[in-house]
Order: C-alpha cells, then structure tokens, then sequence
C-alpha cells in the first residue's frame, strides 16, 4: 500500500481507461479494508472509519479533503459522529481509475 500512497494521479477526461477486471484483482489486497460497491451501474472504493467523536471525524474529513485538493481528486465524504465513510470513483468515466486506487492509498495514510 505504501508504493500505492506515494504516486501521483494522473490527468483523467472522458475516454480514460477503466481498471480492468484483472488490475482490480491485483490492486484490492493492497486495500485490504475496502470494498467494490456498485451504485447505479458504476463500480466504487468504499470504507468506512470510527472514531471516537465527531470532533475526530471531522479532522479525518478535513485531511481528506486536504489531499484530494493535492492530487485533484474528490471523493464522496459522509461524515457523522464517529465515523467517516469514504467513497472513490472517477465521476468522468463513471468508473475505478487507476486514481481512485492511489487516493485510497493515500487514504490509508492519514489514519
């Protein structure tokens, strides 16, 4: 996970490839809290994380948000007393990028 935390997103448009079935196979045991959800047709990184208060859960948000602006990649973000859940996809290919993997990485390291 760690090599998977230090890369960098790349620039994604409409077109850009999806991970493919056998990429998503290799990367998930980097990931090994995260689930593959599929909300409306498209696949999504999910995990969710406690804390012991809202004031916590909030400090999580925020760096989240700190380095999804770095890397300008957004995730969904719920956040409620206690717990965070975030959730990744690439809104322009309404799919998993490659980004997606590297952002939750990058997730992992700010717990």
């Amino acid at each position: 996970m760690a090599q998977l935390s230090k890369k960098k997103c790349e620039a994604c448009h409409v077109g850009a490839s999806r991970v493919s079935e056998e990429e998503i196979s290799q990367l998930m045991p980097l990931l090994p809290e995260w689930k593959i959800i599929e909300s409306n047709g498209i696949k999504k990184l999910k995990k969710s994380y406690n804390f012991k208060d809202f004031k916590e859960a909030l400090e999580f948000t925020n760096k989240v948000g700190a380095v999804s602006e770095e890397e300008n990649h957004h995730p969904s973000i719920l956040t409620e007393w206690g717990s965070v859940t975030v959730t990744w996809w690439t809104h322009k290919i309404k799919a998993l990028h490659i980004n997606d993997f590297i952002m939750a990485a990058k997730t992992e390291m700010l717990v």
